[in-house]
């Protein structure tokens, strides 16, 4: 146990109540702070009050100074590092788009089609605003849009999270608008023969390309997300080889970590990087004893950079509000310092709200109830204690009381402001405990992406060393971590003090309270990630972050010699660098080009057959394309989040329930669809047993059970209520007979 002197003592009985209550110290010290107390009152010495004003002093003039060379070097070799990592990812991930599509040689016509589903709709939004005669005309029409959602006008960049394609957009026009009035190129176009038969299309290449623009700036930010991986596993190990392995980890396990490559224009694409750097400030602040202001000013920004991409934010950020507040239940989170990072959580959520027009989804969330709940938890944390009487049942009481409040005031204010637009997600995570089933769980659990984590998924962390690495860092760390905690209760006991006591001094007792944190992020994204296989694009690359803590000597710092230990990770790199270059060579070799002739067919017989204002409907991600390329109203499309156009959706796919041809044409009357594009695939398509579009549609409708597919009846014979009006190989366009 280390003995501190009087002198140290003495420094720590003078700092203020607040600040003390919030700074980081370990038991053992706690204990001696106690003892040297109590010697300073018994013998009635003083300590030499000159020594320590000597010290203030020059502290105070090393402040003023600022950081000595050594130390701006030691900043400047990492920032030129992490730079070099971001120019290396960015050049990675613009290579594998490349080379999966050969997006440089196709039309603008096959660009726009290679972004399937919702990235085409959320790239049709930027499209808008740039071929509007003006930037704000722009705006205006994607925020008074009729061609979505049709008949409705809708605010889309209140409902999609649009601020990307706004900003991206503004941009382009003036980066184009400068390059005109100097004369510069912006693009080389050239004629591509595609051969088949086919006519040849223009293609362009270069900044002034609208699809190449918006591409390029999305890899720039995702370049620039790794290099801030290397400098945050650099700050949280304390050493530039932990932000390596943070970087080669990554690299290693790019495929789980990112799908940046294959699906640009995805809200995640421009969400996350945010909350990497969301995620350094907090470790900033959670680590040092007294962070500035400046700091939590920069932690609120990265917040509203992070939520205003992305619907799904708040649920990311539950779980970090949640993770914080358990490590300030077990003591390695002061009060004072939580409360200030609930109000920074508090005051980025109002920020969106109003940013996003207005969107109650964010005030009836979650993360919303989270916050208001552990702020009234903590703000009655002495009568809780004193309820409880001991520090175990307190904790206890305060685990409770969270999820039950939380849940409560979610459901509450979701009543009272009328949403239900996350209805669904409280179904989904029901079905994944039980057996319930409806329409829209299915719709999601039956996609891949939505399922439980693939079995292979741990397979892979353990052939490059990723789970290894994690486990032994998690349990170097919770090891840690019970010994404290169940010292301090145990001395608690010894002594007979108050609950009250006990618990007020927790907050004070323990250091390393960001590994702590780590460790319950870690969980809540392991918990997700193994309930819904598409988030593992968290856990991965916080498993990356935490794999720099390896090289961490305040974890590792038994290992006797520093060069052992560095030695060690030299190894542990070399190992798995055996299958990581294997991953990456299996990314370097895939080439294809892109070519969908069959929906290239229907988009131009769209545009070249019907009217402007002729409404379209049919499965969600033709749609998109129908709304982004042949620009005609759609009454259904990918961004599943909303309950009315989930009720719209059921409508449209009651074409492929069992149902008979005059309820199907009902159901599109009512929508006032004049064409439904109709693919056979979504007929006879089965993911899985349960899941083909008819097995869906005999939960809902169990009346109909083993009659034939309407879908397959009307592509044989469409009459008397529709008439087919183009057909090829993929695609039939039924148009309804509306005086039948």
């Amino acid at each position: 146990m280390a003995v501190k002197t009087r002198r140290q003592a003495y420094r720590e009985h003078t700092q203020p109540q607040d600040s003390s209550a919030d700074k980081p110290k370990s038991p053992s010290a706690a204990s001696n702070r106690l003892t040297s107390k109590r010697g300073v009152r018994d013998n009635k010495q003083p300590p030499n009050i000159s020594l320590i004003q000597n010290s203030k002093i020059a502290a105070s003039i090393k402040s003023k100074l600022g950081p000595s060379p050594s130390a701006v070097i030691k900043i400047a070799t990492t920032l030129i590092i992490a730079a070099v990592v971001g120019i290396l990812h960015w050049y990675h991930i613009s290579n594998l788009f490349e080379n999966d599509r050969h997006f440089s040689h196709l039309s603008s016509l096959e660009k726009e089609m290679a972004f399937r589903t919702e990235m085409g709709l959320y790239y049709s939004y930027f499209k808008t605003i740039i071929e509007a005669p003006s930037f704000f005309s722009g705006l205006h029409m994607v925020m008074n849009d009729r061609l979505t959602e049709y008949p409705l006008v809708i605010n889309t960049l209140k409902r999609f999270n649009l601020y990307p394609e706004v900003v991206l957009a503004s941009w382009y026009r003036v980066y184009t608008a400068i390059m005109g009035v100097l004369g510069i190129a912006t693009k080389m176009c050239w004629s591509v023969n595609r051969g088949d038969g086919l006519k040849p299309v223009e293609s362009c290449e270069g900044l002034g390309d609208p699809a190449y623009f918006y591409v390029t700036f999305v890899f720039i930010l995702n370049g620039l997300m790794l290099g801030l991986f290397f400098i945050y596993g650099t700050y949280l190990s304390g050493s530039r080889l932990g932000g390596l392995v943070t970087v080669l980890c990554f690299f290693y396990n790019h495929g789980e970590s990112t799908r940046v490559m294959w699906t640009p224009p995805l809200r995640e694409s421009f969400s996350y990087p945010f909350l990497v750097l969301q995620m350094l400030l907090l470790t900033y602040i959670l680590r040092s004893p007294r962070p500035g202001k400046f700091a939590f000013v920069a932690l609120g920004v990265s917040n509203v950079f992070f939520m205003l991409p992305w619907q799904f934010a708040q649920f990311v950020l539950l779980t970090q509000i949640a993770s914080l507040f358990a490590a300030h239940i077990v003591g390695y989170l002061g009060y004072v310092k939580l409360r200030s990072l609930l109000y920074v959580h508090m005051i980025s959520l109002l920020v969106c709200f109003v940013l996003m027009f207005g969107n109650a989804m964010l005030l009836t969330s979650f993360y919303a109830s989270s916050l208001v709940t552990i702020w009234g938890i903590i703000e009655n944390r002495t009568q809780i204690s004193q309820f409880c009487k001991t520090a175990v049942l307190t904790c206890v009481a305060q685990g409770v009381g969270w999820l039950i409040s939380t849940v409560f005031l979610k459901f509450l204010t979701s009543v009272i402001l009328g949403v239900s637009d996350d209805a669904h997600i409280s179904n989904l995570i029901k079905s994944k405990f039980t057996s319930y089933k409806d329409f829209d769980t299915l719709m999601y659990t039956c996609a891949a992406e939505f399922d439980f984590i693939e079995k292979e998924t741990p397979v892979k962390y353990l052939k490059t060393l990723l789970l290894p690495i994690i486990l032994c860092v998690s349990v170097v760390i919770i090891e840690k971590t019970i010994t404290e905690v169940w010292g301090v209760l145990r001395m608690s006991e010894n002594k007979g003090e108050g609950s009250e006591h006990t618990v007020s001094q927790k907050t004070a007792y323990f250091a390393n309270g960001e590994m702590v944190y780590h460790v319950l992020q870690l969980i809540a994204f392991t918990v997700l990630a193994v309930l819904i296989m598409r988030l593992k694009l968290f856990l991965t690359p916080h498993m990356c972050i935490m794999a720099s803590l390896i090289c961490s000597r305040q974890l590792f710092g038994w290992i006797k010699w520093q060069y052992n230990h560095h030695g060690m990770v030299l190894v542990i790199i070399v190992v798995m660098s055996v299958q990581g270059f294997a991953n990456l060579r299996n990314q370097w070799s895939i080439i294809g080009e892109f070519s969908n002739i069959p929906q290239e067919e229907l988009l131009e017989w769209i545009k070249a057959n019907t009217k402007p204002d002729d409404v379209f409907a049919g499965a969600m991600p033709t749609m998109a394309s129908v709304k982004l390329s042949a620009e005609r109203p759609v009454v259904n499309h990918p961004h599943y989040e909303d309950a009315r156009l989930r009720a719209t959706t059921k409508l449209v796919y009651s074409m492929y329930s069992r149902k008979t041809a005059e309820e199907v044409k009902w159901n599109l009357m009512k929508l006032e669809v004049d064409y439904f594009v109709l693919e056979d695939s979504w007929c006879t398509r089965r993911t899985r047993p349960g899941c083909s579009m008819p097995e869906i549609w005999d939960i809902e409708d169990p009346h109909n059970v083993g009659k034939t597919p309407i879908c397959t009846l009307l592509a044989i014979n469409p009459q008397p209520h529709f008439v087919k009006v183009f057909e090829n190989n993929v695609y039939s366009v039924l148009k309804l007979t509306k005086d039948t």
